[in-house]
């Protein structure tokens, strides 16, 4: 048991550049969010709600993060900063790593799917500070998603989606930005939505011109050769 907390402690030290020893990790509030919730997830299955809301409203006063007694988290599992909101059907794999003020959210009760209203996150997942995962959705393995990104659609294993609504960045992340991605964002003009939408309607914009001038070539009228 204690070999396996002090691989969570040097899992969490390897995903933050700040952490200088596993004491400095000890004290970051995703590390008592968790060890918390581990707690308060034991007594909801126990089905001791009461008791386990009392331990989940003492983790959300003492590290200002919200994480529902029925939500399942996997292994080393780290949540950076604090701030953010974990819903009770949520699903998470291992390995994953959340920033702050990231909402992992449920639909409406009364339109959504019963009984499993928030996302589920598989391992080795990304999610930048500021996104919100909304609804019953899927986001694969391996899966990056952007600072403030807004997610109400399932994320293929693997990619990188930002923006409101998300969408798949349009190179191939994991050559551009080898590793451990912080914060699940590219850096880099060429990994705008935006931009790469602009530069591929200029190369049909030219691409046309040139259609054009050869329609207007074509039909220019042709001079007449005199016979002999």
């Amino acid at each position: 048991m204690q070999s396996g907390f002090i691989a969570y402690l040097d899992s969490v030290k390897s995903r933050d550049p700040a952490a200088r020893s596993r004491w400095d990790v000890l004290f970051y509030p995703g590390v008592w969010a968790l060890g918390l919730h581990r707690v308060a997830h034991w007594l909801w299955e126990g089905r001791l709600f009461f008791i386990a809301r009392l331990v989940n409203h003492f983790s959300r006063f003492l590290t200002c993060i919200d994480i529902h007694p029925g939500a399942k988290i996997g292994q080393r599992f780290f949540l950076d900063h604090g701030f953010s909101v974990i819903g009770e059907s949520a699903r998470i794999g291992d390995d994953v790593t959340i920033y702050q003020h990231v909402t992992l959210g449920g639909t409406n009760p009364t339109t959504g799917e019963g009984g499993k209203r928030h996302p589920t996150i598989q391992s080795g997942v990304v999610i930048g500070s500021g996104a919100q995962v909304l609804g019953p959705i899927i986001v694969g393995e391996g899966a990056k998603i952007g600072a403030n990104s807004v997610v109400t659609k399932d994320v293929p294993a693997g990619s990188t989606v930002v923006g409101i609504p998300a969408k798949p960045v349009p190179v191939d992340a994991i050559h551009y930005s080898p590793g451990f991605m912080p914060y699940g964002t590219p850096c880099g003009e060429d990994v705008d939505p935006v931009r790469a939408r602009l530069a591929e309607l200029e190369a049909e914009i030219e691409q046309l011109r040139k259609e054009v001038k050869v329609l207007k070539t074509a039909r220019q009228p042709q001079p007449k050769v005199k016979s002999a």
